[in-house]
């Protein structure tokens, strides 16, 4: 399961398609959310070990940075998000699940109904 703070910046970085850590950190200032560089960073590196990620080296201003991008399983793990609402709370899990969904702001909402195969 991911952590709220990780979402965030699992969907900032799906709006990138690809970025940096700082990258990443100014998408999440753009959408309300403020943290600090090391914080996304570290994000970023935990994401990458749950798989939820990829990255590659590149070279940069003083050296080298990871590049992030989302990687596939996402998808994979949103479905089987909603395959389990619905095996362990029937009919009423995906009512409250769908209200959830609406309360998002609307290109939020379009990305993850179409992420989970919903429209």
């Amino acid at each position: 399961m991911l952590g709220a703070l990780e979402t965030e910046v699992l969907l900032a970085l799906r709006e990138l398609d690809e970025a940096p850590a700082r990258g990443v950190r100014r998408a999440l200032e753009r959408r309300g959310t403020r943290v600090a560089y090391t914080t996304v960073a570290t994000i970023l590196s935990r994401l990458y070990s749950k798989g939820f990620v990829r990255r590659r080296r590149e070279a940069c201003q003083g050296g080298e940075r990871y590049v992030y991008r989302p990687a596939e399983v996402e998808e994979k793990y949103l479905k089987n998000i909603l395959r389990g609402v619905v095996a362990m709370f029937g009919p009423a899990g995906v009512v409250h699940l769908n209200e959830e969904i609406a309360k998002l702001n609307p290109s939020e909402e379009k990305a993850l109904r179409r992420r989970l195969g919903l429209g």
